[in-house]
Protein backbone atom coordinates (compact mmCIF):
# COMPACT_ATOMS: atom_id res chain seq x y z
CA UNK A 1 0.00 0.00 0.00
CA UNK A 2 2.44 2.08 1.23
CA UNK A 3 4.50 1.60 -2.36
CA UNK A 4 1.14 2.66 -4.13
CA UNK A 5 0.79 5.73 -2.58
CA UNK A 6 4.50 6.75 -2.78
CA UNK A 7 4.07 6.49 -6.40
CA UNK A 8 1.13 8.01 -6.61
CA UNK A 9 2.73 11.00 -5.27
CA UNK A 10 5.48 11.09 -7.75
CA UNK A 11 3.28 10.51 -10.62
CA UNK A 12 0.73 13.52 -9.45
CA UNK A 13 3.64 15.61 -9.11
CA UNK A 14 5.38 14.92 -12.30
CA UNK A 15 2.24 15.83 -13.82
CA UNK A 16 1.72 18.93 -12.06
CA UNK A 17 5.19 20.12 -13.72
CA UNK A 18 4.27 19.51 -17.02
CA UNK A 19 1.25 21.38 -16.77
CA UNK A 20 3.82 24.84 -16.05
CA UNK A 21 3.58 26.81 -19.16
CA UNK A 22 5.94 24.46 -21.88
CA UNK A 23 7.32 27.76 -23.01
CA UNK A 24 9.15 28.73 -20.29
CA UNK A 25 10.51 24.87 -20.06
CA UNK A 26 11.68 25.71 -23.30
CA UNK A 27 15.40 25.19 -24.43
CA UNK A 28 17.33 26.49 -26.66
CA UNK A 29 19.21 24.14 -29.11
CA UNK A 30 22.47 26.17 -30.15
CA UNK A 31 24.04 23.55 -31.53
CA UNK A 32 20.99 23.07 -34.17
CA UNK A 33 21.82 23.69 -37.95
CA UNK A 34 18.39 24.60 -40.44
CA UNK A 35 18.25 24.82 -44.03
CA UNK A 36 16.41 27.90 -46.08
CA UNK A 37 12.98 26.77 -45.88
CA UNK A 38 11.25 29.19 -48.24
CA UNK A 39 13.61 27.69 -51.37
CA UNK A 40 11.10 24.68 -50.96
CA UNK A 41 8.43 26.64 -52.55
CA UNK A 42 7.24 25.54 -55.90
CA UNK A 43 8.10 28.82 -57.76
CA UNK A 44 9.60 30.81 -55.24
CA UNK A 45 13.52 32.89 -56.07
CA UNK A 46 16.00 30.34 -54.57
CA UNK A 47 18.10 32.53 -51.84
CA UNK A 48 21.50 31.74 -50.88
CA UNK A 49 22.44 30.53 -47.45
CA UNK A 50 23.45 33.36 -44.80
CA UNK A 51 25.94 33.00 -42.37
CA UNK A 52 23.78 33.79 -39.13
CA UNK A 53 22.25 30.32 -37.42
CA UNK A 54 18.98 31.74 -38.18
CA UNK A 55 17.49 34.70 -39.91
CA UNK A 56 14.37 36.29 -41.93
CA UNK A 57 12.90 38.68 -44.26
CA UNK A 58 9.21 39.71 -43.93
CA UNK A 59 7.45 42.29 -45.76
CA UNK A 60 6.26 45.01 -43.35
CA UNK A 61 2.60 45.60 -45.03
CA UNK A 62 1.37 42.17 -45.32
CA UNK A 63 3.78 40.08 -43.43
CA UNK A 64 4.75 37.75 -45.50
CA UNK A 65 7.83 35.74 -45.06
CA UNK A 66 10.04 36.50 -48.09
CA UNK A 67 13.07 34.42 -46.91
CA UNK A 68 12.84 31.86 -43.95
CA UNK A 69 16.09 29.81 -42.05
CA UNK A 70 15.08 28.77 -38.76
CA UNK A 71 12.62 31.66 -38.58
CA UNK A 72 10.54 29.86 -35.78
CA UNK A 73 13.32 28.47 -33.63
CA UNK A 74 14.69 29.63 -30.37
CA UNK A 75 17.64 31.91 -29.66
CA UNK A 76 18.50 34.21 -26.89
CA UNK A 77 17.77 37.98 -28.18
CA UNK A 78 20.39 39.98 -26.38
CA UNK A 79 19.46 43.59 -26.91
CA UNK A 80 16.91 42.95 -29.08
CA UNK A 81 14.73 42.85 -26.75
CA UNK A 82 14.45 45.93 -26.38
CA UNK A 83 12.39 46.56 -28.99
CA UNK A 84 9.47 44.96 -27.46
CA UNK A 85 10.30 47.25 -24.09
CA UNK A 86 10.15 50.63 -26.61
CA UNK A 87 6.86 48.84 -27.88
CA UNK A 88 5.39 48.73 -24.45
CA UNK A 89 6.36 51.77 -22.96
CA UNK A 90 5.36 53.66 -26.02
CA UNK A 91 1.79 52.48 -25.95
CA UNK A 92 1.47 52.57 -22.36
CA UNK A 93 3.30 56.16 -21.73
CA UNK A 94 3.66 59.43 -23.06
CA UNK A 95 6.75 61.66 -24.29
CA UNK A 96 6.99 64.11 -22.04
CA UNK A 97 6.07 62.27 -18.50
CA UNK A 98 9.03 62.44 -15.75
CA UNK A 99 11.19 59.15 -15.42
CA UNK A 100 13.19 59.46 -11.72
CA UNK A 101 15.91 56.96 -11.50
CA UNK A 102 16.08 54.55 -8.68
CA UNK A 103 17.55 52.02 -7.23
CA UNK A 104 16.22 49.13 -9.74
CA UNK A 105 17.97 51.46 -13.11
CA UNK A 106 20.91 52.18 -10.88
CA UNK A 107 22.00 48.84 -10.06
CA UNK A 108 22.92 48.24 -14.01
CA UNK A 109 25.38 51.02 -14.24
CA UNK A 110 28.33 48.72 -13.87
CA UNK A 111 31.42 47.83 -16.23
CA UNK A 112 30.33 45.26 -17.76
CA UNK A 113 26.72 46.79 -18.49
CA UNK A 114 25.70 49.46 -21.55
CA UNK A 115 24.70 51.95 -19.29
CA UNK A 116 24.23 55.93 -18.99
CA UNK A 117 26.09 56.13 -15.64
CA UNK A 118 22.53 57.24 -14.10
CA UNK A 119 22.07 57.85 -10.92
CA UNK A 120 19.55 57.72 -7.88
CA UNK A 121 17.11 60.58 -8.15
CA UNK A 122 18.07 61.47 -10.97
CA UNK A 123 14.98 62.77 -13.38
CA UNK A 124 14.90 62.50 -17.49
CA UNK A 125 12.09 62.67 -19.43
CA UNK A 126 10.26 59.47 -20.87
CA UNK A 127 12.00 60.68 -24.55
CA UNK A 128 15.73 61.04 -22.91
CA UNK A 129 15.03 57.35 -21.55
CA UNK A 130 13.71 55.66 -24.91
CA UNK A 131 16.48 56.92 -27.22
CA UNK A 132 19.00 55.95 -23.93
CA UNK A 133 17.40 52.50 -24.42
CA UNK A 134 17.46 51.57 -28.04
CA UNK A 135 20.50 54.51 -29.55
CA UNK A 136 22.85 53.47 -26.23
CA UNK A 137 21.45 50.33 -25.48
CA UNK A 138 21.28 51.47 -21.77
CA UNK A 139 19.92 48.96 -19.37
CA UNK A 140 19.60 50.88 -16.60
CA UNK A 141 17.28 52.88 -18.55
CA UNK A 142 15.73 49.38 -19.71
CA UNK A 143 14.76 48.37 -16.25
CA UNK A 144 13.64 52.51 -14.78
CA UNK A 145 11.28 52.28 -17.90
CA UNK A 146 9.85 48.88 -16.88
CA UNK A 147 9.54 50.04 -13.57
CA UNK A 148 7.87 53.38 -13.95
CA UNK A 149 5.30 51.67 -16.83
CA UNK A 150 4.88 48.54 -15.07
CA UNK A 151 4.68 50.39 -11.51
CA UNK A 152 7.36 47.21 -11.11
CA UNK A 153 10.06 45.39 -12.89
CA UNK A 154 8.19 42.46 -13.32
CA UNK A 155 4.63 43.84 -14.03
CA UNK A 156 6.50 45.31 -17.07
CA UNK A 157 7.74 42.10 -18.08
CA UNK A 158 4.61 40.40 -17.80
CA UNK A 159 3.26 43.54 -20.53
CA UNK A 160 5.66 42.14 -22.34
CA UNK A 161 5.28 38.53 -22.38
CA UNK A 162 1.24 39.83 -22.92
CA UNK A 163 2.13 41.81 -25.75
CA UNK A 164 3.98 39.32 -27.55
CA UNK A 165 1.48 37.01 -27.57
CA UNK A 166 -1.07 39.23 -28.33
CA UNK A 167 0.60 39.84 -31.65
CA UNK A 168 1.07 36.09 -32.68
CA UNK A 169 4.60 35.07 -31.10
CA UNK A 170 4.66 31.75 -30.76
CA UNK A 171 8.49 31.00 -29.70
CA UNK A 172 8.90 34.11 -27.10
CA UNK A 173 9.50 34.31 -23.29
CA UNK A 174 11.01 37.60 -21.37
CA UNK A 175 12.36 37.58 -18.13
CA UNK A 176 13.55 41.28 -18.34
CA UNK A 177 13.50 44.30 -19.67
CA UNK A 178 17.26 44.34 -21.41
CA UNK A 179 18.17 41.47 -22.70
CA UNK A 180 20.22 40.36 -19.93
CA UNK A 181 21.27 36.58 -20.21
CA UNK A 182 18.82 34.06 -18.92
CA UNK A 183 18.46 30.75 -19.85
CA UNK A 184 14.79 31.20 -20.17
CA UNK A 185 14.92 35.06 -22.17
CA UNK A 186 14.33 33.72 -25.30
CA UNK A 187 12.73 34.70 -29.03
CA UNK A 188 12.79 34.08 -32.66
CA UNK A 189 13.37 35.72 -35.65
CA UNK A 190 9.90 35.58 -36.86
CA UNK A 191 8.82 36.51 -33.45
CA UNK A 192 10.99 39.48 -33.06
CA UNK A 193 9.99 40.61 -36.87
CA UNK A 194 6.12 40.55 -36.06
CA UNK A 195 7.55 42.95 -32.99
CA UNK A 196 9.05 45.14 -35.04
CA UNK A 197 6.45 45.13 -37.95
CA UNK A 198 4.02 45.83 -34.62
CA UNK A 199 6.36 48.94 -34.07
CA UNK A 200 6.02 50.53 -36.75
CA UNK A 201 2.38 50.92 -36.64
CA UNK A 202 3.26 53.40 -33.38
CA UNK A 203 4.16 56.83 -34.68
CA UNK A 204 6.25 57.60 -31.54
CA UNK A 205 7.92 53.74 -31.97
CA UNK A 206 9.03 55.01 -35.12
CA UNK A 207 10.15 58.42 -33.77
CA UNK A 208 12.46 56.56 -31.42
CA UNK A 209 13.50 54.03 -33.85
CA UNK A 210 14.39 56.21 -36.67
CA UNK A 211 16.85 58.58 -34.65
CA UNK A 212 20.23 57.72 -35.38
CA UNK A 213 21.41 60.87 -33.02
CA UNK A 214 19.77 62.07 -29.70
CA UNK A 215 21.40 64.46 -26.79
CA UNK A 216 20.03 64.32 -23.38
CA UNK A 217 20.65 67.61 -22.06
CA UNK A 218 22.03 68.36 -18.31
CA UNK A 219 19.51 67.36 -15.74
CA UNK A 220 19.14 67.80 -11.77
CA UNK A 221 22.20 65.53 -11.20
CA UNK A 222 24.49 66.03 -13.75
CA UNK A 223 25.86 69.22 -15.87
CA UNK A 224 26.74 67.17 -18.99
CA UNK A 225 24.82 66.42 -21.73
CA UNK A 226 24.70 62.87 -23.01
CA UNK A 227 25.52 62.99 -26.90
CA UNK A 228 24.21 59.46 -28.47
CA UNK A 229 24.87 58.37 -31.86
CA UNK A 230 23.35 55.08 -33.55
CA UNK A 231 25.50 51.82 -33.12
CA UNK A 232 23.81 49.82 -35.88
CA UNK A 233 25.94 50.28 -39.15
CA UNK A 234 23.60 49.92 -41.92
CA UNK A 235 21.63 52.90 -40.12
CA UNK A 236 25.07 55.23 -39.79
CA UNK A 237 25.31 57.30 -42.77
CA UNK A 238 28.90 57.71 -42.72
CA UNK A 239 29.47 53.74 -42.49
CA UNK A 240 31.30 51.62 -45.22
CA UNK A 241 27.49 49.25 -44.38
CA UNK A 242 24.91 52.24 -44.41
CA UNK A 243 22.14 50.73 -46.36
CA UNK A 244 19.75 53.19 -48.41
CA UNK A 245 16.76 53.72 -46.95
CA UNK A 246 17.17 52.13 -43.71
CA UNK A 247 14.21 53.60 -41.16
CA UNK A 248 16.21 52.22 -37.88
CA UNK A 249 16.69 49.03 -36.33
CA UNK A 250 18.64 47.51 -33.30
CA UNK A 251 21.86 45.55 -32.60
CA UNK A 252 22.44 43.54 -29.76
CA UNK A 253 25.22 40.77 -28.22
CA UNK A 254 26.20 38.67 -25.46
CA UNK A 255 28.77 35.84 -25.04
CA UNK A 256 25.61 33.14 -25.14
CA UNK A 257 23.14 34.92 -27.59
CA UNK A 258 26.18 35.99 -30.01
CA UNK A 259 25.51 39.31 -32.34
CA UNK A 260 21.58 39.30 -33.04
CA UNK A 261 20.46 42.06 -35.30
CA UNK A 262 16.71 43.77 -36.16
CA UNK A 263 16.90 46.46 -39.56
CA UNK A 264 13.91 47.92 -41.57
CA UNK A 265 14.53 49.25 -44.93
CA UNK A 266 12.18 51.07 -46.96
CA UNK A 267 12.50 51.63 -50.50
CA UNK A 268 9.89 52.95 -53.66
CA UNK A 269 7.16 52.53 -50.84
CA UNK A 270 8.07 48.74 -49.55
CA UNK A 271 9.26 48.35 -46.21
CA UNK A 272 11.16 45.10 -45.64
CA UNK A 273 12.35 43.23 -41.98
CA UNK A 274 15.19 41.53 -41.64
CA UNK A 275 16.24 39.53 -38.70
CA UNK A 276 19.08 37.37 -37.79
CA UNK A 277 20.03 35.99 -34.88
CA UNK A 278 23.49 34.18 -33.42
CA UNK A 279 25.79 35.37 -35.65
CA UNK A 280 29.64 35.25 -34.99
CA UNK A 281 30.34 39.11 -35.68
CA UNK A 282 28.21 41.82 -35.95
CA UNK A 283 29.87 42.21 -39.53
CA UNK A 284 28.57 38.98 -39.89
CA UNK A 285 25.19 40.19 -39.09
CA UNK A 286 25.28 42.92 -41.31
CA UNK A 287 26.07 41.58 -44.56
CA UNK A 288 23.40 38.33 -43.71
CA UNK A 289 20.88 41.30 -43.62
CA UNK A 290 22.17 43.07 -46.40
CA UNK A 291 22.01 40.22 -49.17
CA UNK A 292 18.72 39.48 -47.33
CA UNK A 293 17.43 43.02 -47.97
CA UNK A 294 19.16 42.72 -51.71
CA UNK A 295 17.41 39.38 -52.30
CA UNK A 296 13.89 41.05 -51.33
CA UNK A 297 13.71 43.86 -53.44
CA UNK A 298 15.40 42.40 -56.79
CA UNK A 299 13.14 39.51 -57.04
CA UNK A 300 9.70 40.54 -55.53
CA UNK A 301 7.13 43.29 -56.25
CA UNK A 302 4.00 44.55 -54.33
CA UNK A 303 0.94 43.68 -56.20
CA UNK A 304 -2.62 45.54 -55.52
CA UNK A 305 -5.75 42.82 -55.03
CA UNK A 306 -8.90 44.37 -54.02
CA UNK A 307 -8.64 45.66 -50.39
CA UNK A 308 -4.93 44.73 -49.74
CA UNK A 309 -1.63 43.55 -51.36
CA UNK A 310 0.43 40.53 -51.83
CA UNK A 311 3.84 40.24 -52.82
CA UNK A 312 5.11 38.29 -55.19
CA UNK A 313 8.05 36.70 -57.14
CA UNK A 314 8.85 38.91 -60.37
CA UNK A 315 6.78 37.81 -63.25
CA UNK A 316 4.28 35.17 -61.56
CA UNK A 317 0.49 35.80 -62.46
CA UNK A 318 -1.94 36.86 -59.51
CA UNK A 319 -4.59 34.64 -60.82
CA UNK A 320 -2.63 31.50 -60.19
CA UNK A 321 -2.55 32.32 -56.37
CA UNK A 322 -5.00 30.41 -54.04
CA UNK A 323 -7.44 32.45 -51.60
CA UNK A 324 -9.16 31.70 -48.06
CA UNK A 325 -11.89 34.02 -47.15
CA UNK A 326 -14.00 34.47 -43.90
CA UNK A 327 -16.80 36.39 -43.05
CA UNK A 328 -16.64 39.29 -40.47
CA UNK A 329 -19.08 41.68 -39.28
CA UNK A 330 -20.12 41.98 -43.19
CA UNK A 331 -16.39 42.27 -43.94
CA UNK A 332 -14.73 39.54 -45.99
CA UNK A 333 -11.20 38.88 -44.98
CA UNK A 334 -9.46 37.49 -47.96
CA UNK A 335 -5.80 35.34 -47.54
CA UNK A 336 -3.65 34.87 -50.45
CA UNK A 337 -1.02 31.63 -51.01
CA UNK A 338 1.63 30.30 -52.78
CA UNK A 339 0.67 26.98 -52.19
CA UNK A 340 -0.07 27.07 -48.53
CA UNK A 341 2.54 29.94 -48.27
CA UNK A 342 0.76 33.12 -47.29
CA UNK A 343 1.83 35.88 -49.64
CA UNK A 344 -0.79 39.02 -48.57
CA UNK A 345 -4.33 39.65 -47.50
CA UNK A 346 -7.25 41.95 -48.06
CA UNK A 347 -10.48 43.15 -46.39
CA UNK A 348 -13.71 44.64 -48.33
CA UNK A 349 -17.06 45.04 -47.62
CA UNK A 350 -19.27 41.36 -47.84
CA UNK A 351 -21.51 42.96 -50.90
CA UNK A 352 -18.54 43.84 -52.97
CA UNK A 353 -16.35 40.82 -52.49
CA UNK A 354 -14.35 38.99 -55.06
CA UNK A 355 -11.57 36.83 -54.79
CA UNK A 356 -10.31 37.95 -58.38
CA UNK A 357 -6.72 39.62 -58.08
CA UNK A 358 -6.24 43.01 -59.46
CA UNK A 359 -4.31 43.36 -62.18
CA UNK A 360 -3.02 46.96 -61.02
CA UNK A 361 0.95 46.35 -60.04
CA UNK A 362 3.20 48.83 -57.79
CA UNK A 363 6.17 50.00 -58.94
CA UNK A 364 8.97 47.01 -58.25
CA UNK A 365 11.65 48.39 -56.13
CA UNK A 366 14.55 46.68 -58.05
CA UNK A 367 17.45 48.66 -57.02
CA UNK A 368 19.20 48.39 -54.25
CA UNK A 369 21.70 50.60 -52.36
CA UNK A 370 25.69 50.99 -51.49
CA UNK A 371 26.45 47.96 -50.32
CA UNK A 372 30.03 48.40 -49.44
CA UNK A 373 32.66 46.23 -47.12
CA UNK A 374 32.24 45.33 -43.56
CA UNK A 375 33.55 46.74 -40.17
CA UNK A 376 34.06 45.27 -37.29
CA UNK A 377 34.82 48.24 -35.40
CA UNK A 378 33.04 48.15 -31.50
CA UNK A 379 31.91 50.65 -29.24
CA UNK A 380 31.55 48.07 -26.73
CA UNK A 381 33.59 44.82 -25.27
CA UNK A 382 32.56 41.75 -27.25
CA UNK A 383 33.37 39.88 -24.42
CA UNK A 384 31.39 40.63 -21.52
CA UNK A 385 27.50 39.50 -21.32
CA UNK A 386 26.67 43.00 -21.07
CA UNK A 387 23.51 42.74 -23.39
CA UNK A 388 24.45 46.01 -25.01
CA UNK A 389 25.27 46.76 -28.81
CA UNK A 390 28.56 44.85 -30.57
CA UNK A 391 29.96 47.67 -32.07
CA UNK A 392 28.46 49.46 -30.89
CA UNK A 393 -7.82 26.34 -40.32
CA UNK A 394 -9.77 26.37 -42.14
CA UNK A 395 -12.38 26.73 -44.40
CA UNK A 396 -12.38 25.80 -47.94
CA UNK A 397 -9.29 26.58 -50.16
CA UNK A 398 -9.83 28.01 -53.93
CA UNK A 399 -8.63 28.68 -57.46
CA UNK A 400 -8.91 32.33 -57.63
CA UNK A 401 -10.88 32.74 -60.81
CA UNK A 402 -13.74 35.31 -62.09
CA UNK A 403 -16.10 33.45 -60.07
CA UNK A 404 -17.58 34.67 -57.17
CA UNK A 405 -15.96 33.44 -54.00
CA UNK A 406 -17.96 31.53 -51.50
CA UNK A 407 -17.59 33.03 -48.49
CA UNK A 408 -17.77 30.90 -45.18
CA UNK A 409 -17.38 30.49 -41.78
CA UNK A 410 -13.87 28.63 -41.01
CA UNK A 411 -11.89 27.50 -38.14
CA UNK A 412 -8.66 29.19 -38.98
CA UNK A 413 -7.60 30.20 -35.84
CA UNK A 414 -8.08 27.36 -34.44
CA UNK A 415 -5.90 25.74 -37.24
CA UNK A 416 -3.59 29.01 -36.72
CA UNK A 417 -2.89 27.79 -33.24
CA UNK A 418 -2.44 24.28 -33.64
CA UNK A 419 0.35 25.10 -36.00
CA UNK A 420 1.79 27.64 -34.43
CA UNK A 421 2.10 25.08 -30.77
CA UNK A 422 5.92 24.88 -30.35
CA UNK A 423 6.76 21.18 -31.02
CA UNK A 424 7.91 20.87 -27.00
CA UNK A 425 4.58 21.49 -25.99
CA UNK A 426 2.77 18.79 -27.86
CA UNK A 427 5.12 16.81 -26.39
CA UNK A 428 4.69 17.09 -23.19
CA UNK A 429 0.71 17.78 -23.22
CA UNK A 430 0.97 14.09 -24.47
CA UNK A 431 3.03 12.95 -21.41
CA UNK A 432 0.79 14.18 -19.53
CA UNK A 433 -1.90 13.44 -20.84
CA UNK A 434 -0.54 9.17 -20.23
CA UNK A 435 0.52 9.83 -16.37
CA UNK A 436 -3.37 11.09 -16.01
CA UNK A 437 -4.54 8.03 -17.26
CA UNK A 438 -1.73 5.98 -15.21
CA UNK A 439 -2.90 7.92 -12.24
CA UNK A 440 -6.30 6.93 -13.04
CA UNK A 441 -5.57 3.19 -13.24
CA UNK A 442 -3.62 3.31 -9.67
CA UNK A 443 -6.72 4.91 -8.08
CA UNK A 444 -9.09 2.20 -9.35
CA UNK A 445 -6.57 -0.39 -8.52
CA UNK A 446 -5.94 1.09 -5.06
CA UNK A 447 -9.54 1.32 -4.31
CA UNK A 448 -10.35 -2.68 -5.03
CA UNK A 449 -7.55 -3.31 -3.10
CA UNK A 450 -8.59 -1.56 -0.36
CA UNK A 451 -12.66 -2.92 -0.79
CA UNK A 452 -11.02 -6.45 -0.74
CA UNK A 453 -9.01 -5.67 2.94
CA UNK A 454 -12.59 -4.58 3.95
CA UNK A 455 -13.98 -7.62 3.65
Amino acid sequence: MKKVKKLFTLLTALCMSLMLPAQVMAAVDLNARYEVDTNKIQGWPQAADIASDTGILMDADTGTVLFDKGGDQQRYPASITKIMTLLVAVENSSMDEQVTFTETGVRNVTADSSNINSKIGEVMTMQDCLHALIIQSANDAAAQIAEHVGGTEQNFIDMMNQRAAQIGCTNTHFTNSSGLPDENHYSSAKDMALIFREGLKNEAFRSVIGDADYTIQPTNMTSDKRVFHTHHPMFAPESDIYYQGCIGGKTGFTNLAAHTLVTAVEQNGTTYIAVVMHGAELSTCCLDSKALFDYGFRNFTKTAVDGGSVILPNGMDVNTLTTKSENNNGKVDTVYYVGDHQVGNSTVDEQAATPTPEAAVSEAAGQTAASGTTDNTSDESAGTDNSGDSSTSSGEVSRSSKNTQDTRSTTAGEEGETKGMPALRKILLMVMAVMVLILIALLVALGRKERKHRR
